[in-house]
């Protein structure tokens, strides 16, 4: 597979402290790879990186094999899916709306759209009669599949997710964590997931990205990690799910 996202001798700072250092990192098309490490290790400064939202202070982002410097910003976040805990859906739109929306920016006819909201609904095991609801008539878990509804809505070339199940209870968890797996094998997106959940990583990536203090301690397959753990801090992780 073709690489899709490369960080380049990444480097960022806040308030003069350093949340990421000399990193860089190669994924490939249709990895699906979960970032974890400590709370302020740098997973979401990472993941915001790759949509323009946070510039990195030295280095370069490239995606597929173009420097997102000199891309057109909009245009590279329409290709490139958002999903957030909470859902973040627009409370004042349908759910035909909130998944159409991307969609309809791109200027797609609306019978395209209605098939999109219609395929994407489908793909995420709700029935169409939801389509006409708003968020607020929706249970927790109903919201976030139509979350992610809305980041695959226009086929993006990856999908960013930052703890996307994290508000959520265990057994609805448990439901959208397998549902987002078998989304993906049949998607074959490329995807980034930032997780606290140790067993939910293992649970969901091909690839495993163990951070702490801005620093890349291990990346690698799922079963390398796990069976290879790089250092004393990985293996601790690893020994938390046991």
């Amino acid at each position: 597979m073709d690489k899709i996202i490369e960080y380049k001798n990444i480097g960022k700072t806040y308030n003069d402290n350093w949340v990421v250092r000399d990193f860089n990192l190669s994924i490939h098309e249709g990895d699906f790879v979960c970032i974890v490490g400590t709370s302020g290790s740098g997973k979401t400064t990472l993941l915001k990186m790759i949509n323009g939202l946070i510039k990195p202070d030295e280095g370069e982002i490239w995606i597929s094999g173009h420097n997102i410097v000199e891309e057109d910003i909009i245009a590279l976040r329409r290709k490139i899916g958002y999903a957030i805990q909470g859902n973040g859906l627009f409370p004042h739109l349908t759910v035909a709306e909130n998944i159409g929306y991307v969609p309809r920016l791109e200027k797609r006819n609306e019978k395209e759209i209605d098939e999109i909201v219609d395929n994407m609904l489908k793909l995420v095991g709700l029935p169409l009669n939801t389509k006409e609801k708003y968020p607020n008539e929706l249970s927790g878990g109903q919201q976030q599949r139509v979350g992610i509804a809305r980041a695959y809505a226009n086929k993006p070339l990856i999908l960013l997710m930052d703890e996307p199940f994290g508000a959520v209870d265990s057994i609805t968890r448990y439901q959208l964590q397998t549902d987002l797996k078998a989304i993906h094998e049949q998607t074959n997106c490329t995807i980034i997931f930032i997780t606290h959940d140790i067993q939910e990583a293992f649970k969901l990536g091909s690839h495993i990205l163990v951070m702490d203090n801005g620093m890349v301690q291990q990346f690698g397959t799922t079963e390398e990690v796990w069976h290879q753990p790089s250092n004393s801090f990985v293996k601790r992780l690893i020994d938390m799910t046991r």
